[in-house]
This record gives structure tokens, sequence and C-alpha cells, in this order.
């Protein structure tokens, strides 16, 4: 009695009403579903559009599902077209035989259909979607686990899988999970694949090549331990062969690849990077808008300074004119004032120093002193207007010639 086991479904379909659901078709679902995810996400990161995989992935699928099962057919045609056999059935995806080696060659044919659609190249496209084809494969292998098939050897492993059903000649009894191993193995190929190609920087289609080849490796000693029907050339199962001749490929074009185009695509998606720079375009000139004043968002700024600019620069001039003038005229008026009071001043020292003898000849000397201001301030204004107007306001020379005046004033008084 084993005590410890992986156990079987009872049933490989669940049914919605009238609608099967089948495990088998949800594990291809969910696989290309996480293999577009993780695409999107590389393709991105290495300058990509988003969405661009998915786009592909229309065309690359399809195509995949048709060649996954034509290579099953061809490999197994005794299962269709043998007698008892109903051709019919080689129709039937949902009932299991997906060949990985026939999905990924016509998969590819799709998928250059779609990257010419949109002018990219193959290459690129494929290193970015190797790790997620790669978990998709992980993902698929457990519909062989809904469908009870593709099993190893008998053994008494602690996790051996228990089979259950005797449908198309299977025995039950506990036997190896090469479903479960393989599924395994494609996760460690696909944190490979990103771990060499973030260390090595692959580019040219070489981290899909060593998804190729990784994945030969594994599947070389996983189909040794199958027991299901196959076809055998000198003692090895078909897909032993397959998996040697798709290795020493991918080595080739792997070493080849490194040798004539090294390093990484600079641009993968040219539609990507024209935008991009278009974007970068815009957003230096705005910058340039703003460090000179300019708002980015209206051209009407510019245009109203070149037109107010010539009227700015004659308001300006005309201004100076003006303020030439009457500063001349206010300076004039400023001296005349400082000559008035100059000459009371000069006019109140000498009354007080003559108070005592005479009088009334301090009054006499104040009216000649008011009299004499005025003409001051007429000479004064006359001067400084005509300076004004020839350009040559002297506001020095009027006071000057205005304290003079005072002075001889003063002097007569």
């Amino acid at each position: 009695m084993e005590l410890a086991y992986i156990p079987s479904p009872s049933h490989g379909v669940l049914y919605l009403g009238p609608v099967p659901l089948r495990g088998y078709a949800f594990c291809i679902i969910i696989g290309v579903f996480v293999a577009v995810w993780l695409g999107n996400r590389r393709w991105v990161a290495r300058g990509g559009q988003t969405g661009t995989v998915a786009d592909i992935a229309v065309w690359a699928v399809p195509f995949g599902l048709i060649g996954g099962r034509l290579y099953h057919v061809i490999t197994d045609y005794e299962l269709y077209f043998s007698e008892g056999r109903d051709w019919v059935d080689a129709f039937k995806v949902w009932e299991g035989g997906l060949g990985i080696w026939g999905a990924i060659a016509l998969g590819a044919v799709g998928a250059w259909i779609g990257c010419r659609r949109r002018g990219i190249a193959l290459p690129a496209y494929a290193d970015a979607i190797a790790p997620g084809i790669a978990l998709a494969q992980a993902i698929g292998r457990w519909g062989n686990w809904f469908n009870q098939e593709l099993y190893g050897k008998e053994t008494d492993l602690p996790w051996a899988l228990h089979i259950t059903s005797s449908a198309d000649g299977r025995v039950p009894g506990y036997y190896q999970p090469t479903f479960l191993y393989e599924s395994l193995w494609c996760v460690g190929v696909a944190l490979l694949v990103i771990w060499a190609d973030r260390r090595f920087k692959l580019g040219h289609g070489r981290a899909f090549a060593l998804y190729v080849a990784a994945y030969c490796v594994g599947r070389a000693w996983i189909e040794y331990m199958r027991v299901d029907d196959a076809h055998h050339i000198l003692g090895l199962r078909l897909n032993d062969w397959t998996a040697l001749v798709v290795f020493l490929l991918a080595v080739t074009y792997f070493v080849v690849s490194a040798k004539k185009r090294p390093g990484r695509e600079a641009v993968v998606e040219p539609a990507a990077q024209a935008s991009g720079d278009a974007a970068q375009a815009g957003a230096e000139g705005g910058s340039q808008d703003e460090a000179h004043g300019d708002d980015p968002k209206s051209g009407a700024k510019p245009a109203a300074e070149s037109a107010g600019k010539p009227d700015a620069e004659g308001t300006a001039k005309g201004g100076t004119k003006v303020a030439t003038k009457t500063g001349a005229g206010i300076a004039a008026k400023a001296g005349a004032g400082k000559s008035d009071a100059e000459g009371s001043a000069k006019g109140g020292a000498g009354e007080s120093g003559a108070q005592a003898a005479d009088a009334p000849k301090a009054k006499a000397d104040a009216k000649a002193d008011a009299g004499t201001v005025p003409g001051a301030k007429a000479a004064a204004g006359a001067n400084g207007n005509a300076g004004a107007e020839t350009g040559a306001g002297e506001p020095a020379a009027v006071k000057a010639e205005a304290k003079d005046e005072a002075g001889s004033a003063g002097k007569k008084s």
C-alpha cells in the first residue's frame, strides 16, 4: 500500500450545462496568457510598445496550435488512420496531443508574419518571448495530468503518479510523473534564460536559442523515461532524436550569431523609437519656451512682444524728451526758489544788523527783494524752457545765474 503519491483527477472535464470545461484546454489557455504577459514586460523593457507582443501572438498562437497538432498526428498517425480508428479524432485537440516541436516551428512562422506587419525583426521578438514560452510549457504539461497521459515507468517513489484510468490500454498503477519533471524543468529553463539575458545582454535571437537548447537537454532524459507508444530509431525514441538535432542547431546558431552580431539590438521597434523621439523633441521645445518666459501652449505672446517692441521704444524715447524738458523747468524753478530763500536770508541778516539804526531802510530792502525775486523766477523759467527745447538743459548754469542775480539784488538793497 502506497502511503504517499500524486493522485490523478477522476475527471479531466467538467460540464457547465451542455458546455464542457476541459482541464487540458484551460492549461493551454493559461499558459498562453502567462507567455504574453511576461513577453510584453520584457518587450517594453527593451524599448518596445505595450501591446505589440499580444498583437503578434494573435498570429503565432493559432499557427502554433496547428503546428503542434500536425506534428503529433504525423508522428503518431496509427492512432488516427490505422484500422479501427476514426480519422476525425485527429481534429480533437482538446483530447490532448500537441507536439512542442511542431508548435514552435509553425508558431515561429506566424510570429514572423506578425513581425513583418509591424516592421519588427523576428529574433528580437523571439528573445523577448522565450522565457514566457518555457513557462507556458510548464503550465501546459499539467494538462497531461488532467488526461492521465504521458507518464513514465513504474516506481515506488513517494511522488509517484497514481494512474486510475484503464482507457486506451492504460494499466492502473504508480508511475514516474514525467509531466511534473518536465514542468519543473521548463520553470528552470525560464529562470536560466532571464538570468543569462540580464547577465550577458543576449540579443539577435540568442536568448531564444538558449531556451531551445536548454529545453532539449531536459526533454531528452525525460523522454527516455516515458512508456507510451512511440516510434524508435536505433533504439531511441523519435523525440529523443528530434531533441538532439534541434539542440545542435540551437547551439550552432548561438555561437555563429555571437560572432557575427555581438551585443544586443539598440532598437527593437522602430515605431516606438520614432514616437519616443517626437515626445522628447516636444518636451525639449516646451522647456526652451519656458526658459525664455514664453508659454509653450500659446504662440501669441512672442508675436505680441515683437509687435509691441517699437511702441515701447518710442514711448521710452518720448518719455525721455518730456522728462528732460520737465526736469529742466523744475530745476530752474528750484534754483529760483533757492535764490529767493537765499535773498530772504541775506535780507534778514542785513535787517538784524541795522535794525536799531535804520528800521525804515529795512522795510525798503524787503520791498526791493520782493520785486527782485519774481524777476529771477521769470528769467530762470525762460532759460530752463529754452535749454529743454534745444536738448541742452543746464540746471546748474541756471541756478548759478539766478544766484548771482539774487546776490546783486541783495547788494543793491
